[in-house]
């Protein structure tokens, strides 16, 4: 497996090289691909998406089942990585698997992440983790989650936890996935999915005991501004938490964060900056960076988002693959906070890899030019390493670089992965 990437790489190389620029990225930059614990490890039973999946009324098209099985194959995952000439690794430590029960920590599970973030030192890649990626433990959520205003200690305690354990071998940790998520569906998702939605979690309340069952990553509209608040407080006290145990290691948030334009007269898009983005901005500037995840842009009038330009090109749920898109997040992200970004997500979902081949150093080479415009950019960390399983359970959402097998857990790297590894291995586009 290691030797087809290798080739893959060697064969695209020649192409790339031709159209480096003299500038090129930061030395020690870091050039990684990204997972999330239940979107590749499989079977986390323990979390709250777990039963969203399997209760009935089911909303997700399907389970996350085995997922990549990267839970027994994270070594070899770890191996495509350094073979990709990648230098960083980002995955979550899962929250469900060290806390599966309120006050019961697994020292089992703390040292298999521990082991997995070795393993990255290992192979020469820098180990950036997430403490929560949505997913939260069962018992958690069943006591209305991120909406109990008991949930911020409790989350600080867990990531106390963590890094008490391992956080000498991480170099860079992100305590909560896209916070603001919880605000930007609002703006896009029809009434009949958060119907849906409510019957389900209704279904999931009744299975666990609870009245009030919510999950980390789509919230309700009559939630979000609990979840809201109990998210910031809960990533302030987490950074404290951390930062008594290791002063030294940067701490952050990552957000998702749109390019969002504005067009015409009265255009809305300094309001919908101020709605999906404008408290953890706020929030970003005590940290010490903050992870930027873009993946389209979004244009602006007085009326609403306008639709995508007539025939460009488009990811497989019909939005507009925009290369410009992630450099213009980044600017404005850092012109905001005035801090350090890392890209901790980029990438487009499609079944098409000869897209995100196109895409990856397109967007690098804006991303470029950013940089040497005097942007702090820390790395560059691609969505995703696996076609893993996506939220909601699509089979059309592929992100990878590498094709996952789902019987065999068989990987193979696409052309796209020999495109972004020999533009990591010369630092420049």
């Amino acid at each position: 497996m290691a030797s087809s990437v290798v080739a893959l790489a060697t064969a695209a190389a020649p192409a790339i090289a031709r159209t480096a620029s003299a500038g090129g990225f930061p030395k020690r930059f870091l050039w990684g691909a990204a997972t999330a614990g239940h979107q590749v490890e499989g079977n986390n039973v323990n979390a709250d998406q777990w039963l969203l999946e399997t209760v009935k009324p089911t909303l997700p098209v399907s389970p996350s089942g085995d997922a990549c099985n990267s839970f027994e194959l994270w070594r070899t995952d770890l191996d495509i990585a350094r073979d990709l000439n990648l230098n960083t690794y980002r995955f979550s430590v899962e929250w469900p698997r060290i806390e599966p029960e309120e006050g019961m920590f697994s020292v089992a599970m703390l040292d298999h992440y521990r082991a997995i973030a070795r393993g990255c030192r290992e192979r020469g890649l820098t180990p950036v983790i997430t403490l929560c990626h949505f997913t939260t433990p069962r018992w958690f959520a069943a006591r209305g989650g991120w909406t109990n205003d008991a949930a911020p200690p409790l989350f600080a305690r867990y990531c106390e936890k963590v890094i008490r354990h391992l956080g000498e071998d991480v170099a860079y940790v992100a305590t909560l996935n896209e916070p603001n998520n919880a605000l930007l569906l609002q703006s896009v998702l029809p009434e009949q999915f958060w119907q849906a939605l409510r019957a389900s979690l209704d279904a999931c309340a009744k299975a666990s005991g609870g009245s009030h069952f919510t999950v980390g990553n789509t919230v309700l509209p009559e939630d979000v501004e609990a979840v809201t608040r109990n998210m910031l407080f809960g990533h302030r006290l987490a950074r404290a938490a951390i930062k008594a145990v290791r002063s030294d290691l940067p701490v952050g948030v990552t957000l998702a964060v749109l390019d969002d334009q504005a067009a015409g007269k009265d255009s809305l898009r300094d309001a919908m900056r101020e709605k999906f983005y404008g408290a953890w901005l706020r929030s970003s500037r005590d940290d010490d960076f903050v992870g930027v995840q873009n993946y389209e842009r979004a244009v602006w009038d007085a009326k609403g988002k306008l639709p995508p330009p007539q025939g460009a090109p488009t990811n497989y749920s019909g939005a507009e693959i925009y290369p410009a898109s992630l450099a213009n997040a980044v600017k404005y992200v850092h012109s905001a906070t005035g801090k350090p970004i890392l890209v901790t997500e980029h990438g487009v979902g499609t079944p098409d890899d000869s897209k995100r081949a196109a895409l990856i150093p397109a967007a690098l080479k804006y991303l470029e030019a950013a940089v040497a415009q005097g942007v702090p950019v820390l790395g560059y960390i691609h969505w995703s390493l696996l076609d893993n399983y996506e939220w909601g359970g699509s089979k059309d959402a592929e992100f990878g670089l590498v094709a996952v097998d789902r019987q065999t857990f068989v990987r193979s790297p696409k052309p796209s992965a020999a495109v972004l590894s020999a533009i990591a291995r010369q630092n420049a586009v």
